[in-house]
């Protein structure tokens, strides 16, 4: 029997986030998708009975669940000092950087790692990280760049980006991920019955993210208070403040009335579903991203799309949604407008939008992230 070991740590980080639920649907769609003789399981920091009740529920068909004696802050450190002991041995896929890499013989003792990058943030955007977070993603780079035999990121542009920091060779692998597999539309009486509850107005216009200025919020903001701007609602997937700067005052001095800009966050999968459907556009101005999942979500929601020129949100996006340049920041929110009127005003480029849209995400699929995933490690 073939064991793939997947590094499931981060599924009970103190904030999963979006690595947290990558683990969560990659390794679910490799356990479905496992060759003849082949299994799955788990490495997880030693956590509570409780949260690897969790892991193993979320991930039915496990074969097992592998306990390091070390708790997460504990185990970054070691895995960061090339400490691994057992749990470097075997066939083992990292979802993110956290991975026992150390010295090893891939042809003589069997093992091999395979790490993840998402994003380059902490080189091209270090403001937007905690200078701890920065550090330890450019140490376990470079010990990615020792001892991985495979490096896997999201998007071609990701990996133009690495091998700009530093060559990796044939070593790197472009594997997408995909929508959550919750991401479903309930009945419809249950969409109006949740609508009403969340308080949804009939028409607006739907953005995700927080302040951070990489994220473009603020363009969006801005501008809806231009004159011309379409007198339409805006809700935020997201957070209310980043750093001493909240929604509500970035609204306030774009001279939009109180309670035209709201956020929402902590949705379930069901309430996401219907607050993307129900959107007449969505916004998506990120100057910098690793992939693009909230408009492939939107995709998939027939809802049409914004975007900006962010080379991994027009890899992602294809000709399925509307691009704006980011280039001369002073000029963004005017272009965002004329975007934004462009789609409202026009009921027949939206439905074109909307219907390329949803046939563009059905590009992306866990299942085909797994398969890839299972050939990369026979490849090696």
């Amino acid at each position: 029997m073939i064991t793939l070991r997947v590094v499931v740590d981060q599924m009970v980080a103190p904030v999963p986030g979006g690595i947290g639920r990558y683990t969560e649907e990659l390794t679910r769609a490799l356990l479905q998708t496992a060759p003849a003789n082949c299994e799955v399981e788990g490495l997880v920091s030693s956590s509570t009975a409780d949260e690897y009740a969790a892991i193993e529920t979320a991930l039915p068909g496990l074969a097992r669940l592998v306990k390091t004696s070390l708790a997460r802050r504990e185990l970054r450190a070691a895995w960061g000092l090339g400490v691994v002991a057992s749990s470097g041995a075997g066939m083992i896929h990292a979802p993110g950087l956290l991975a026992p890499l150390h010295r090893h013989d891939r042809i003589n003792d069997g093992t091999q790692i395979a790490v993840t990058v998402h994003d380059m943030l902490a080189w091209t955007h270090p403001q937007s990280l905690t200078p701890t977070t920065v550090g330890w993603t450019k140490s376990m780079l470079r010990r990615a760049r020792k001892h991985a035999d495979a490096i896997v990121v999201p998007s071609h542009a990701v990996a133009a980006q690495l091998q700009e920091v530093m060559d990796l060779g044939e070593r790197v692998r472009v594997i997408g991920g995909a929508i959550g597999s919750g991401l479903i539309l309930p009945a419809s009486d249950v969409v109006q019955r949740r609508a009403d509850a969340l308080g949804l107005p009939t028409e607006y216009i739907l953005t995700a993210g927080s302040l951070d200025p990489r994220k473009g919020l603020i363009s969006v903001i801005t501008a809806l208070g231009l004159p011309g701007a379409p007198d339409v609602p805006l809700i935020v997937l997201g957070p209310d403040a980043w750093g001493e700067l909240d929604v509500a005052t970035v609204a306030d001095e774009a001279g939009l009335a109180p309670g035209r800009v709201r956020t929402l966050s902590g949705l379930s999968d069901e309430d996401l579903a219907i607050v993307i459907a129900r959107a007449s556009l969505f916004v998506y101005p990120s100057l910098e991203e690793g992939f693009a999942l909230p408009i492939i979500e939107a995709f998939h929601l027939g809802t049409p799309v914004i975007l900006s020129d962010a080379p991994a949100l027009v890899e992602a996006a294809g000709d399925a949604g509307l691009t704006v340049p980011r280039d001369d920041p002073k000029g963004y929110p005017e272009r965002l407008k004329i975007a934004m009127n462009r789609v409202l005003g026009d009921t027949e480029f939206a439905g074109r939008l909307s219907v390329v849209g949803s046939d563009r995400s059905r590009a992306f699929s866990w299942r085909d992230s797994a398969e890839r995933v299972w050939q990369l490690h026979a490849d090696l």
